[in-house]
């Protein structure tokens, strides 16, 4: 017997050392063998262990080892770091490409944009009709959305509260958390603004103030230059308790019953956001407004201007007096004729 063992243990060695080179080279083929096609949506479910995602990518014909890619997900250290989500796999991604971009967590990412000046209801729609978002809040829940929220303002309306931008999320982001983010990020652009700043400006006595102002310079600037000094026109007339008698306010006011066009009834019928019948400012924002508009409200132009109108070309005149004004209106708006102007 130990005769045997003795002839045979050098062959057994010889065969068991081919067996490993052999299971080395494959393995290193392994590690660098690409998958064979791309897969837009490849996703890995929260609690999903290293061994279920390496299945299952053999399972699909990904990989040719589950056990290889176990046994490298180890030796990296890398198994216990695979991060849920959402991925895209391109067809030259080897195991290893695989491992980094699971650990690294670098997930599909989808975007949606609120566009400045939008009012809450356009980013429900927009909301609504985004496919990526898992949609959760009833009709009921959007109108009551700021109770819902995580924020120190849940007594108020949410006109205005959400920060416009181009937003990326990934796979399972809900809706109810997409506006959390937009909130997040108005509330953080809001209280920075308002620490760096001196609060000695009439009218504008709360970061909300601010921001109703910011919505108000948003609708009437027809041209970036001109938002420093709209802001400036609009703080003037709060410090000298004037009208604001700005259009888009009561365009806000007039909700469903606006089709396009402002007749002079409709300047005069009395509500909450005329500010052509009430002084100060409205009681809500009548829109999002944009970073610019609400820098140019913490820092206007410097000036004593109080009247502005649109000279055509997307650009306003300022005015610092009525007879100035009169004058612009007179040029910009009825072509020079006299006769035609109704202000006074």
């Amino acid at each position: 017997m130990r005769y045997l063992f003795k002839i045979f243990l050098p062959l057994l060695l010889v065969v068991a050392g081919i067996a490993v080179y052999y299971g080395y080279i494959q393995f290193e083929q392994f590690k660098t063998s690409p998958i064979n096609q791309d897969i837009e949506s490849y996703e890995i479910k929260n609690g999903s262990n290293i061994r279920s995602i390496a299945k299952d990518l053999e399972n699909r014909g990904l990989i040719k080892s589950a056990a290889y890619f176990t046994i490298l997900s180890k030796i990296e250290k890398l198994d216990t770091k695979i991060k849920a989500g959402e991925y895209h796999l391109k067809a030259d991604l080897t195991p290893a490409d695989l491992l980094l971009l699971f650990s690294k967590g670098k997930t599909v990412q989808y975007k949606l944009r609120i566009p400045e000046g939008s009012r809450y209801s356009d980013i429900v729609q927009i909301i609504k009709n985004d496919k990526h978002l898992k949609h959760t809040l009833s009709d009921n829940d959007f109108k009551n959305i700021m109770t819902l929220l995580d924020t120190k303002y849940s007594h108020h309306q949410p006109e205005g509260w959400f920060f416009p931008d181009t937003y990326h999320f990934a796979k399972g982001m809900t809706d109810k958390q997409f506006l959390q983010r937009a909130h997040n990020t108005m509330q953080q652009v809001l209280d920075k603004l308002w620490k760096q700043q001196p609060k000695h400006v009439k009218g504008i006595k709360t970061p909300y103030d601010a921001l109703i102002l910011a919505s108000i310079v948003e609708k009437e600037t027809g041209h970036p230059k001109d938002r420093r000094k709209v802001a400036r026109v609009f703080i003037n007339r709060l410090a000298k308790n004037m009208l604001l008698q700005t259009d888009p306010t009561v365009i806000y006011g007039m909700g469903q019953a606006y089709n396009g066009n402002i007749r002079k009834k409709d300047l005069k019928k009395d509500t909450p956001f005329n500010t052509y019948t009430r002084k100060g400012l409205t009681p809500t924002p009548i829109a999002t407004p944009g970073l610019a508009s609400i820098e140019a409200v913490f820092n206007p132009e410097a000036g004593d201007m109080l009247y502005f109108v649109a000279k055509g070309d997307g650009t306003s005149y300022f005015s610092k007096n009525y007879t100035q004004h009169k004058k612009a209106v007179i040029k910009y708006l009825l072509n020079g004729k006299v006769s035609r102007y109704k202000g006074d």
